[in-house]
């Protein structure tokens, strides 16, 4: 059996916040504000995934009202999320998420994030695609307010 999954995540931008995106932290004069270090593209994918196999959301595992999750890697969290869906009898098949910003330059980090992904869900590097877009200068990620992401899985039973 297949069952696709798709996760989305935002989060607002604030001067002398890290930003994280795919595991990769990024030089930027703004960051993420968040519980965890709020790498948007990892939390997209972790709903994603928890979607694929219908166990809710990224807040009803690791809420950020528990200080356990302050400051977590999202890497971390990825991990715990295919814990997850392994246990339920599926495994993760491919990844494809885009990130939209205005800035940070992103295409010479997409590599590494691809394969930190990859690694962190058990995959081969070509099973895993991450692209990056702007919003043109529209809504609150053009503005530079904010920063999202998008992800699509697929997930097969074992």
């Amino acid at each position: 059996m297949l069952r696709i999954g798709q996760g989305y995540d935002l989060h607002r931008l604030a001067p002398g916040e890290a930003l994280v995106l795919g595991g990769v932290e990024l030089q930027s004069d703004l960051g993420t504000v968040a519980h965890s270090d709020g790498d948007v593209l990892l939390h997209a994918l972790c709903d994603a995934l928890l979607g694929a196999v219908a166990l809710g959301d990224i807040g009803r595992h690791f809420p950020d009202s528990d200080p356990a999750y302050r400051g977590i890697s999202s890497r971390e969290l990825l991990v715990r999320v295919v814990e997850l869906v392994q246990s339920t009898g599926f495994e993760v098949i491919n990844v494809d998420a885009t990130i939209v910003a205005e800035a940070p330059k992103l295409a010479p980090h997409v590599d590494t994030m691809c394969k930190h992904i990859a690694s962190d869900c058990g995959l081969s590097v070509g099973a895993v695609n991450v692209k990056a877009t702007t919003q043109e200068g529209v809504g609150s990620e053009g503005r530079g307010e904010a920063i999202s992401a998008q992800a699509v899985v697929l997930v097969e039973s074992r």
